[in-house]
């Protein structure tokens, strides 16, 4: 119902460019973002995919929560730094019940795994839909946090084997992938280790990014996605990173569905 009446509601607004949109436009010098009509004069086929397929198929499918849907779709948004479509998923994640909080630590991972200057583009629309909700500093995670708790065991076995390989060529790399990484950035309480990992498989599927996805869609599925919602969040993929990056992602999910035990 979140995702229907969101639907509706973006139809509405996209009738024309509101006026703060203008009024933003105006003083900065860009352009209001892109509305149904702007899309129907352009290309009228993708306007009917994006309203029959995507909105009104893609995202009613069962398998995959609509709040897990958002999270799949803003890692890709900002992996990929598409800024456009960055304003109504914000929102439409925020009706879906992904938390402030949620989003803030979002961004916070993808700055380490998909670059730190996408992370910032994301704080600059992200800044603009907080303050529109009023969303405040209540609201987002702080600094200093207690930590989860650490599996001693498997990140001794991780960092044992990260080590082996790179130590003695990129001990800097090695270190903070330790110190950063593993002991503070999965550890942080404010988004849960699976919804790290759903964020973490989206931005590597997004960016292409095959050779690191078998120990995360692992890592994944060891923190509760299950095999159905693995497969449904790349048939979400498909449609904000493209058919390619899917393809490519399939054979390793495969092989990674095959080697789990049953």
């Amino acid at each position: 119902m979140k995702l229907q009446a969101a639907v509706v509601a973006l139809l509405a607004l996209t009738a024309m460019p509101s006026a703060r949109t203008e009024e933003t436009a105006a003083m900065t010098g860009s352009k209001p973002a892109l509305t149904y009509a702007d899309v129907r004069k352009v290309s009228p086929v993708l306007e009917a995919y994006t309203q029959n397929r995507l909105l009104g198929d893609v995202w009613k499918r069962p398998g995959l929560a609509p709040r897990d849907r958002s999270i799949i779709t803003l890692a890709a948004l900002i992996a990929r730094n598409q800024t456009i479509e960055m304003p109504y998923h914000f929102n439409l994640a925020l009706d879906n019940g992904v938390k402030p909080r949620e989003i803030s630590e979002i961004i916070t991972h993808l700055a380490f795994y998909a670059g730190w200057a996408n992370a910032m583009s994301a704080v600059a629309v992200a800044k603009d839909v907080f303050a529109t909700r009023d969303i405040g500093a209540a609201q987002l995670p702080v600094v200093s946090v207690t930590l989860l708790p650490l599996d001693e065991a498997a990140e001794a076995q991780r960092a044992a084997f990260v080590q082996d390989q790179f130590g003695a060529s990129f001990p800097g790399v090695v270190q903070y992938t330790t110190d950063v990484l593993f002991r503070d950035l999965w550890l942080r309480p404010d988004l849960a280790p699976r919804d790290r990992s759903l964020v973490t498989v989206s931005a590597l599927i997004a960016n292409g990014q095959m050779a690191q996805l078998t120990p995360h869609l692992n890592r994944a599925m060891d923190n509760g996605l299950t095999q159905t919602e693995a497969s449904e969040a790349i048939t979400q993929l498909a449609f904000y990173v493209g058919w390619p990056n899917v393809f490519s992602a399939m054979p390793v999910a495969k092989d990674v569905f095959a080697k789990r035990p049953h």
